[in-house]
């Protein structure tokens, strides 16, 4: 199954600058504020809705994102995540006891800190009065962290959430075979001697073969990449595109971290070791080095590979939320208010990471946008495959007849408004904690190139209630509404 977030942005005109600026002020003037920015947005198209809180998003952080087996493999999830819970207080400087809740979202969970978004919480200095719950969606999982604190804010039960995500895929849990767990289980309930002696005569050397966790749809037990290979197969996707791509990924993440844009990253002392300050995936090749690779799931024939498919990665991130008057109240100019977001669900086997091409349209038209509205568009690259194959998808009119039931196909996010800082080929993928890198990077990228509106769109395993009789691939949408200090 996969699931699928859409997010959309708007800037408010020239004059919010001032409004934002001014929002520093005491609370006493934050209705003037208020008041000003609604006059001069009147002539714009607006994604407020009538009788909602709004809900901002007043900054966001993460930590360095390493290939797993690196310099954080020697760590437990919760280490990764306190660093990016202090990263994020250290950015905003919000005082601890104003945070009303945190969740955390997580995929292959550490049995030890199963609540892992406690024991970050606590960790990091938060009160132990602050509730914390951990969720997980696959690589959306931070993405639900997102949203339910949306929820807790536009309910009126919170003012102020921390959402994140976390993943450590250097020291994932490997379990005993389920006959020698059965078997340690009912040593542990023998009451004599006899009954111990009678257990142990029943072990063979079959039963310490170990169960290693499997990136792969317990539906249909194919893996992604997998199933990434089919769909671009299907879409007539050729290896030579999906080098390019990937290439392009790398290369453009290169120069946005030479060029100091992923200003969402904090620093990182790792015990024992030294202070890490970037990303170490991001590595431009050429096509001559690329095409030497063998195929890595279907093979020999197949299209996928390890230089065309985001790599194994441990990482940590948090964001910041809020109802906007509270913001506005502690004097922050946030960087975006978020508006919309929709779950769907689809066929786990053939349209596992199609997601995006059905999230978009009914995201854009929730919010009352076009595609050509958008400005930015971050969407998580799983598999260049997976990417070029959606991009076709949203480019054929038959597929929308024929699978979305429209008349008419949902149209291509030009590639210059596309992933211009890199992605989760070349950035790398915690499955946890890819939600919330998403929406930094569209928000921070509406700022510096001046956007309006933003898109971001994720596939990820697992999901929700598929329309059809089965467990389904799942899309989530979100919408923003940017502003500029």
């Amino acid at each position: 199954m996969t699931s699928f977030l859409t997010y959309t942005f708007k800037n408010l005109p020239s004059t919010s600058k001032w409004a934002l600026i001014s929002s520093i002020r005491p609370l006493s003037c934050s209705s003037q504020l208020r008041a000003a920015a609604d006059v001069q947005t009147k002539s714009k198209k607006t994604l407020a809705k009538p009788s909602v809180r709004n809900i901002v998003v007043v900054d966001g952080v993460r930590t360095p994102f390493l290939l797993s087996g690196t310099s954080y493999k020697d760590l437990m999830p919760h280490d990764l995540a306190r660093a990016a819970l202090l990263g994020l207080l250290h950015q905003t400087s919000v005082p601890k006891d104003v945070v009303d809740y945190i969740i955390v979202g997580t995929v292959i969970q550490e049995v030890k800190t199963s609540n892992v978004a406690r024991e970050a919480a606590l960790g990091a200095g938060f009160s132990d009065k602050t509730p914390a719950h951990t969720v997980t969606m696959a690589c959306i999982s931070s993405n639900q962290a997102m949203t339910t604190g949306v929820g807790l804010i536009a309910s009126g039960q919170c003012d102020v959430v921390v959402a994140g995500g976390i993943e450590l895929m250097s020291d994932v849990p490997i379990r005993h075979s389920r006959k020698m767990r059965k078997m340690m289980l009912d040593l542990n309930k023998a009451k004599t001697l006899g009954q111990r002696l009678s257990l142990i005569s029943k072990f063979r050397l079959n039963f310490l073969s170990p169960e290693l966790p499997a990136v792969a749809e317990f539906s249909t037990s194919e893996t992604m990449g997998h199933s990434a290979d089919r769909l671009a197969a299907a879409f007539a996707v050729s290896r030579l595109e999906q080098d390019e791509y990937a290439l392009r990924s790398h290369r453009l993440a290169k120069k946005a971290q030479e060029e100091g844009l992923l200003s969402d990253i904090v620093p990182f002392k790792v015990p024992g070791k030294d202070t890490v300050t970037q990303d170490n995936g991001i590595r431009p090749s050429s096509l001559e080095q690329m095409a030497k690779l063998k195929p890595a799931f279907i093979k020999p024939y197949g299209t996928v590979t390890a230089a065309n498919s985001s790599f194994l990665t441990d990482g940590a991130s948090a964001v910041l939320i809020m109802a906007e008057e509270k913001a506005l109240a502690m004097g922050y100019k946030p960087k975006a208010y978020l508006r919309d977001f929709v779950y769907v669900s689809q066929d786990p086997k053939d349209q596992l990471l199609l997601g995006p091409t059905y999230a978009t349209p009914k995201v854009l038209e929730k919010a009352g946008l076009t595609l050509n509205d958008i400005d930015a568009f971050e969407f998580h690259e799983a598999f260049s495959g997976q990417i070029l194959a959606n991009l076709k998808a949203m480019d054929s009119d038959w597929f929308a007849q024929n699978y979305m039931n429209r008349k008419a196909k949902v149209g291509v996010p030009p590639l210059e408004k596309f992933n211009n800082w890199g992605g989760s080929l070349s950035l790398g993928h915690p499955f946890g904690a890819t939600g919330c890198r998403l929406v930094m990077a569209a928000a921070n990228r509406l700022r510096k190139e001046g956007g309006q509106y933003g898109l971001v769109a994720a596939c990820a395993a697992g999901g929700q209630v598929c329309p059809r009789s089965s467990i389904g691939a799942s899309r989530k949408s979100f919408s923003w509404k940017q502003t500029h200090p």
